[in-house]
């Protein structure tokens, strides 16, 4: 049995059915053409039979053996019926139906053509249609078989009539000319052949590599972080992106649909961009997100469409504000020199001054001052240059348990605290993780000491809780840094991680937004959440 292509179908010993190449080359007639073939014969059939009962009652056509003729006929009409037959089951394979096709075709041309008065009755024309026919069917060298079978056939009919005496119907000139003419059309039809098979290649060739685009170009569309809307003239959309569907909070949608139903919103701010003059406003609001939107129209007039662009605002703001400070670290490590140096001769200067014996103590309060205010900015040149070196990770295995009590000791004696204030609580043993050794000190630390100036109540000691654990689903490692404070007011959780936020005069505004900063960049999850009945909690979740 074959397939549509032409590809036979076989079982193995298992039993499977296996494809594989039949002996029907894909260079031969697919069933398409095979089936206008069959077309073709059959109207010639009918055409035939139609000439040929009108002859009949023609007295001019004495020269025509009617009873010969509708013999043939007879015996032809069943052969090009079983031909479709054969078409219809497809067998047998397609190059053996066109060269029994077209030698019945000759056959059949050829006693008519003998039946009718020889070649003087113009039937020979019908030969160089199946000539013609077998050309474009096959390759050259059986295409110009045909020619020689169909001249050797008008040779042989013009012997027949010279041996039966049929001097009028006897003409070896034309039959020459005739037999040249089939050369001459298979040769013609072979070229055409040639050329309609190399577009058909190229045209695959083209189809494929078209394919091949069309699935790169889904693919990085797919894949980019901007969400991307196309919709038609009558704005249903033609394509989108995953990434438009998560920022409209869309699980699924189906192309060709309305843009409006996909987001009422979006529909409304598309209608009022494309009149005369729209408004400025490239922000809307869906659901609670911020969305940033632009368009770009694909013609001039309204039926060519639009792609349009969607950014959450919050992340383009987080972009901004990445480049700025990547720009600021750049900035400040190159002129830290330049700062540091000024800096530390003010300082050596005022501590020499301190030590004048003349000096009042208004004099001493101003150098206070003057030392204070040169601590504060080389901490802020300290902090922000840490910012520059936060992808310089060299990340180790670390044993939570052992490191963390390490830690606590060192940050107690380093800020003289009562080993009540820091305690260490292990919900887990054997816990490991892959991180930097130098970055997590600093992010604990960072945390502990925004712990020691916020987490506390009024006229209360500090209680700093550091505790490890892993996740529910026991892949991932956590720790906490839990403090007894009054907590973080709601309307300011949002902007704790922005840089330089601070709610006290003394601070740089950098502590929580370079801890942050380097767990991102060691895979580490920093979040915030409140404890009841107060107190804050910020947790570091180490990446399975």
């Amino acid at each position: 049995m074959t397939d549509d292509n032409g590809h036979s179908e076989r079982s193995d010993a298992s039993g499977d059915q296996l494809k594989g190449p039949s002996n029907d080359d894909a260079r031969y007639p697919t069933w398409g053409a095979l089936r206008w073939l069959f077309l073709l014969r059959f109207l010639i059939l009918l055409g035939l039979a139609l000439v040929f009962s009108l002859s009949v009652r023609d007295p001019a056509n004495s020269d025509i053996d009617t009873p010969f003729v509708w013999s043939i006929l007879v015996v032809y009409m069943p052969l090009v019926l079983l031909g479709g037959l054969g078409l219809l089951n497809r067998w047998p394979y397609r190059i053996q139906q066109v060269q029994l096709g077209i030698f019945v075709d000759i056959l059949a041309y050829t006693s008519l053509m003998h039946a009718a008065g020889g070649i003087a009755s113009g039937l020979g024309i019908l030969l160089a249609v199946a000539v013609a026919a077998a050309a474009l069917m096959m390759e050259g060298r059986l295409s110009l078989l045909f020619a020689a079978l169909a001249s050797l056939a008008v040779m042989t009919q013009q012997i027949y009539a010279a041996m039966l005496d049929k001097a009028h119907a006897t003409s070896f000139t034309q039959a020459g000319l005739l037999g040249l003419l089939f050369f001459m059309v298979a040769l013609m039809s072979h070229v055409l052949y040639r050329r309609v098979r190399s577009a058909e290649a190229l045209a695959a060739r083209r189809k494929v590599d078209i394919d091949d685009l069309s699935k790169l170009n889904d693919f990085i569309i797919q894949s980019i972080g901007t969400g991307i809307l196309v919709a038609d003239g009558e704005r249903h959309l033609r394509l989108f992106n995953q990434a438009a569907l998560d920022l409209l909070g869309t699980r699924r949608f189906n192309t060709e649909a309305a843009l409006s139903d996909l987001s009422p919103e979006l529909g409304e701010w598309l209608a009022l961009q494309v009149q005369p003059s729209p408004p400025n406003g490239r922000l809307i609001q869906i659901g609670n997100r911020e969305i940033r939107v632009s368009l770009k129209l694909l013609g001039e007039y309204r039926a060519s469409g639009v792609i349009i662009y969607l950014r959450d605002n919050q992340e383009v703001a987080r972009e901004a504000q990445q480049i700025k400070l990547a720009s600021l670290g750049t900035l400040t490590a190159s002129i830290a020199h330049n700062i540091r140096n000024p800096l530390s001769a003010m300082t050596h200067a005022s501590q020499l001054l301190t030590e004048s014996p003349g000096l009042t103590d208004d004099d001493r309060h101003l150098l206070e001052i003057i030392r204070r205010n040169g601590a504060r900015i080389e901490e802020t040149v300290h902090s922000v240059l840490q910012l520059s070196r936060r992808n310089q990770r060299e990340p180790s295995p670390i044993a939570l348990s052992a490191w963390l009590d390490e830690f606590s000791s060192e940050f107690r004696e380093r800020h003289e605290l009562h080993p009540s204030a820091l305690q260490l609580q292990c919900d887990a043993d054997d816990i490991r993780v892959e991180a930097d050794p130098r970055h997590l000190h600093q992010i604990l630390a960072n945390l502990c000491e925004n712990a020691l100036i916020h987490g506390r109540q009024a006229d209360q000691p500090p209680r700093i809780l550091i505790r490890a654990d892993r996740t529910d689903d026991l892949n991932e490692a956590l720790i906490e840094v839990i403090d007894t404070g009054p907590g973080i007011a709601e309307a300011t959780v949002n902007a704790i991680f922005d840089p330089f936020y601070t709610t006290i005069a003394k601070g740089t505004g950098l502590g929580l937004y370079i801890a942050r900063e380097l767990a991102e960049s060691n895979g580490i999850r920093l979040t915030y959440q409140a404890v009841a009945p107060h107190g804050s909690c910020f947790r570091l979740v180490f990446s399975g």
